[in-house]
Parts: structure tokens; sequence; C-alpha cells
């Protein structure tokens, strides 16, 4: 556990006494600051759009910036209640209404944010799709949801298993004209500039089903249908402003954040409209100088990125950041996997700004540990729980455990973002919780004598030396110390009565080879950094490890090849 401790850069943030706030805080009066606690009705596009529409001050701020391929398109609030009610209303004139889903699977661009927010206008449920998905992917979510409908591209169009869609009455294309169309098959382009730029807004509860998604973590079942909704704005608009220090003249940049990704549908889109700040969104592929001049051209104030993206930053070269202009930046937060100690220090050094790392999970809706904005940062950790939000580690029987024992984190159910449901899977959902009311993560953390939190693996994936629980992240930890490794990911591998043992699976810098007498000095160092009993049985090379594009490594897909079972094409899933 590393004892290191970041003062805060900022003597401004909205959360000044962390520990008054978190002793005094109540849900509800952060209700009181949505016009639904006066008026009663209820919906997050209401909220998150057209009162800002509707404010003469408001209505000709950006709401959303657009870059991609050199082209910018920005968007004020006002333009964007104009464009979601087209939108609204395309999808009312061919008979879609409330409860209905409908699935968005379209390349980056303005259109899957019109369409999702007309979506939740409208109270149908939306489900936005990774563009990468496969066929089979498609397929299994389409027989779980059954949507009514699909907005796609012509491009993605023939990606769609025509079979598996019986459900499906009408296929939206956003660019045409197109030959030979069914008629379940409609060119929007033309159609929506002669719908109305008014729209009733349906009044739903805070417990109606807004969005949909899907997630394959773990390593066992078909994708879970995590099913999110309108109330889980009170948690966006608490987490936007507590630890992404939103105000009102920020603009925010979350870079990965495709809405396939629960990041991209929050923190891309509802955190700050709800702010009625401005989001900005790079639709290009990854590249060092694109996003160092995203930066720089949009004066991005607080961004909300991944440890992967700093790494590919750094594998860039120093020489390349310091040409950029980051004067504007004044919050930098990170999702994905734990930051390394040279991810931390490299991002404070060029950045001129510490990474605070958060935590979360698409099954909790919005941030629930943070390293907030007005506190010191203790590298290597989550941080703290955000008020309202009741964490602990548990042991194998469910009861709390003490500081620096390893445990399972779980935070106690009744947070507004919290997943309502899975899809058509209520056995799933219920082995969530455990009988003493706890909502269990199954992330492994200690805790230190100041509250901070520290991810130490899955609790699947423990091994026991002695009396001690051993974690895959430890291991990795010991192994990006070496000076040939670049990046490493450990699995536990176990093998009918044989004991449990680690495997490693490591990417080595440049400048270094791949061999066997590497391979042998790679298990000694670890043995002899961190303990001779240490079963690490193999140390395989690979040139590049399995990620989604938020950067999370994917151990499954190691599992997955390990045991000799079909893995997937992770592939799909990088960008």
């Amino acid at each position: 556990m590393i004892k290191a401790r970041i003062p805060p850069e900022n003597s401004d943030a909205n959360l000044q006494s962390y520990a008054e706030v978190y002793k005094n805080f109540s849900w509800s009066d952060v209700e009181k600051k949505f016009t639904w606690y006066e008026t009663g009705n209820i919906n997050i596009v209401h909220e998150a759009i057209d009162r800002w529409a509707g404010d003469e001050e408001k209505s000709k701020r950006k709401a959303l910036i657009f870059e991609k391929g050199g082209k910018i398109r920005e968007f004020t609030y006002s333009e964007l209640r104009d464009i979601t009610c087209q939108w609204a209303n395309l999808l009312t004139e061919y008979g879609f209404a409330f409860g209905d889903r409908i699935f968005v699977f379209l390349p980056s661009c303005p259109e899957v944010y019109f369409s999702m927010l007309a979506c939740a206008r409208l109270g149908i449920i939306f489900c936005a799709l990774f563009p990468t998905l496969g066929y089979d992917e498609i397929e299994s979510r389409i027989q779980n949801a059954k949507p009514r409908g699909i907005i796609t591209h012509p491009d993605m169009f023939e990606r769609l298993p025509l079979h598996a869609m019986s459900t499906v009455e009408h296929v939206f294309l956003t660019e045409g004209p197109l030959l030979n169309l069914f008629p379940s098959e409609i060119v929007v382009q033309k159609t929506l500039q002669e719908m109305p730029k008014r729209s009733a807004t349906r009044w739903v509860s805070k417990s109606t089903p807004l969005y949909l998604l899907y997630t394959t973590s773990g390593s066992t079942g078909p994708p879970k249908g995590v099913v999110h909704c309108h109330g889980d704005m009170v948690g966006h608009l608490l987490t936007g402003s507590y630890v992404l220090d939103l105000k009102d003249d920020s603009i925010i940049w979350t870079d990965g954040g495709d809405p396939g990704w629960v990041t991209g549908i929050v923190y891309g889109m509802f955190a700050p409209f709800l702010h009625c700040v401005t989001s900005v969104v790079q639709g290009d592929r990854f590249s060092a100088s694109t996003w160092y001049r995203t930066l720089e051209r949009h004066r991005i104030s607080v961004w909300y990125t991944t440890p992967r993206t700093i790494t590919r930053l750094i594998e860039a070269g120093e020489d390349l950041a310091v040409r950029y202009d980051f004067s504007h930046l004044k919050h930098l937060a990170t999702v994905g996997e734990t930051l390394s100690p040279e991810q931390f220090y490299w991002a404070k050094d060029t950045l001129k700004h510490a990474p605070h790392d958060t935590w979360w999970m698409t099954e909790t809706g919005m941030i629930c540990m943070a390293n907030f904005p007005s506190m010191s940062i203790r590298p290597g950790s989550m941080g703290k729980p955000v008020p309202g939000i009741e964490a602990s580690a548990l042991d194998e029987q469910g009861e709390p455990l003490p500081e620096f024992s390893m445990g399972e984190l779980a935070l106690r159910p009744g947070w507004p973002a919290m997943m309502s449901g899975l899809w058509q899977d209520a056995v799933r959902y219920q082995e969530y919780f455990s009988p003493n009311n706890w909502f269990l993560t199954g992330d492994m953390v200690t805790k230190d004598e100041h509250g901070y939190y520290y991810h130490q693996g899955r609790n699947d994936d423990l091994i026991k030396l002695g009396q001690r629980d051993t974690g895959p992240y430890e291991v990795e930890q010991v192994l990006s110390l070496h000076q040939a490794v670049a990046e490493a990911v450990a699995i536990s591998v176990r093998s009918g009565t044989e004991n449990p043992m680690f495997k490693a699976f490591v990417r080595i810098k440049k400048g270094f080879t791949a061999s066997k007498r590497l391979n042998l000095e790679i298990k000694n160092f670890v043995k002899a950094n961190f303990t001779p009993e240490i079963p690490l049985s193999e140390v395989v090379f690979l040139d590049e490890l399995p990620k989604t594009r938020s950067g999370i490594l994917l151990r499954r897909v190691l599992e997955a090849r390990d045991l000799g079972v079909p893995s997937g094409d992770h592939t799909k899933l990088e960008e």
C-alpha cells in the first residue's frame, strides 16, 4: 500500500469539507436542485436540456461540441432541444411509445446523442451498442431485449443479424439515399427536417427505465442487461459536482466515452448537461497529437480519461506534449484500471495536474469512490466513498473487516443511480446482494487508517499464502517494477486437485527481447521482491494485452484462453 500523499491542488473545489458533508449528507437535499422537486414532473431530458433551452441566458450556451475528421460541429442547448424534439417526433410518427426498446448502433457521431435523448424524452428505453460489436454479440442482445427499432448507419446495416430481428419493426438509417429499401427501413435525413421542433415530454417516475446497457463483467454466463432509470440523474448531478468539479464555465472531455460504455452515457452526456456545461466528444481514433490538440483547441478544463490513455501518451514520448498549451485544464480524473505510479507522476509532471482516480461499475450507475479535488491524493488509492455512499470491506461471512484487511468491496443499497435490475434476469440480479443487505461488487479492497480504499483484484482470483490472501493485483504491481516490463496482468489458475497458481502475461518495453532468460529473470524478480513462496507458475510474453476501450484489462479473455475455451474477439472493444 503506497503511503505517499499528494496535497490538494484545488482550493476552490465544489466539495470542501468532505468529513462534514459526508456526515450530514442527504439525497433529498440534492433532489431539491431539480425542477421536479416542486412540479412533480420528472424526465431527465427536461432537467438536462429543456430547462436550459428555456432560459434566455443559458439557451445559447454550447452543450455539445463534436469533432471528427477535422470537422467540428457545435450545438447550443436551444439547438439540442430542437433537434431532439424532431427525433422524438420522428419516432412517434412511426408508432414508438413509452416502454419500447430501441437499439442505437452507430459510429461516433452527434446522432448517437440526439437519438438517445429523443428516446429518453418519450420514455423509450435506449440501448447504445459499441459500433465494433460482432454479429453474434448483437444477436444475443437483440434476443434478450427484443427491441422494436434500431437506429444505425448504412455502413453498419449489413452487420445486423436479420434472422434474429423478428421483433424489430423499423430500422432507421442516418444517411441516404439508398436503393431497394424495404418498407421497414427508413432514411431519416429528409424526414427529420420536416418534423416540428417541439415535442411533448413524457412525464415519468424516478424508477422508470431510462437505458439498458450490456456488460460482460465476470467470466461466465451471457452478457447482463443492466437497467438504469430516470432517477439516476440525482447521482449524476452530485458526482458531476463533487467528483469532477463541474462549474458554470466548465468544458469537460470524457475521452474514450463511447456511449456503449456507461461512462460515455453518464459523464459524456447526462452529468455535463444536468450542470449546463459544455461536453466535448472526439470522434477520431486515438493518436497522441489528436488528444493533445483536443485539449488545447477546445480549452478543456475537466478531463475524465483512463490510465490506458495516459500510458499511450507516455509511449508517444515527452517531446510531443511540450508543444501544446494545457493551461485551461483545471481538473484531471481517471477511471478504469488503477493508476500505476509511473502513470500518476507522469501526468502530474507533464500535465501539471495530479490525476484523481475514481471507481465505479456499470451496475452502480455513477462514481462511488473517488479522490476528491479538495483532498490529498494517496497514489494507488481508489479514494473515499462519495457522500451518500456507505462502503465496507467484507469477509467471507459478510461481516465488515478492520483496517488493512483485504475483503470484498460492498456498498449499502439505496443510492439513486444503482441499477434497478437485470433485463429478464431476476435470478442473477439477486446474486449481487448479501443476506445482510449489502451490494457486492466482486472487487477486493483494503482500507487504510485514513479511510482511503485500495483495489486488490477480483474476489475469484485470490490465492491464500499462509494466513494471507494474495490477489493478482499485488503480483502485477511487483511485475511492473521490473525494468523490462511495460504492462503486466496476472490471473489465478486452478487445475484439478493442484494448488492454485498465478500466471502472468507481460508486454515488454522497447529495447528488450523476449527470451527464456528474461522469462526466468522476471520470475526470480517477483520472488525476490514479493515472497519466495509466490506460486508464479508461468510468464507469457504478449505483443498486446487484451483491453476494453476504457483501458480495463480483460482477464476473462486470458482466463478463457488458458482454459482453451472461446474468448470472443476482444479487439472489437478497443476502439
